[in-house]
């Protein structure tokens, strides 16, 4: 069965540097799984691309897959270390989609995650901590990754809260909504 690790915070809050860092301490073959699809014309999405593939180490085998996940995880050799980077990201590209696709990509990675046997560091972005969004589709997108964040978190081993610039293990200082008293 897989290790997950979720890392969860705020924008640019250092949470794909920690996930990183946590990816580098293994001693296991790397596979990075970005989500983002690029946009040659938004200079700067290509930048924060650029950025985050500078700052890998050249041995990581970069995939780039924007739809289907669950496939690309299941189709990864065993006891490896997949780092994705990011679930918002994911989120973001089926935002059009109706609700049972949507739920029909969760329940598959959800499956696939059972499965695996591979260690796997998920990056999500937090949202919801501000302004209720004035948009449907803002108020879909901050639902629909609330929620996968949330079943994600339950799965994993570790969940770390980066926010500031500083890594939290909630983990360990907190309580699962599932553990009820």
């Amino acid at each position: 069965m897989a290790k997950i690790i979720l890392v969860t915070g705020g924008a640019s809050s250092g949470k794909s540097e920690w996930a990183e860092s946590l990816a580098k301490n293994q001693d296991q073959k790397v596979i990075y799984i970005a989500t983002a699809q690029q946009i040659p014309s938004d200079q700067e999405w290509t930048q924060k691309i650029k950025i985050h593939q500078q700052r890998r180490p050249k041995s990581w085998q970069c995939l780039e897959v924007p739809f289907q996940l669950s496939n690309a995880i299941d189709k990864c050799d065993n006891h490896n270390l997949i780092l994705i980077d990011s679930l918002g990201t994911w989120v973001a590209n089926f935002i059009e989609k109706d609700e049972t696709f949507w739920q029909q990509q969760v329940e598959q990675l959800l499956d696939i995650l059972a499965n695996s046997n591979n260690q796997i560091i998920f990056v999500a972005e937090e949202t919801g901590w501000g302004i209720i969004p004035a948009y449907e589709l803002g108020r879909l997108f901050r639902n629909r990754l609330g929620s996968l964040t949330r079943e994600i978190g339950q799965l994993a081993d570790e969940v770390f809260l980066v926010i500031g610039g500083y890594a939290v293990d909630i983990s360990k200082i907190g309580v699962s909504l599932d553990s009820k008293p």
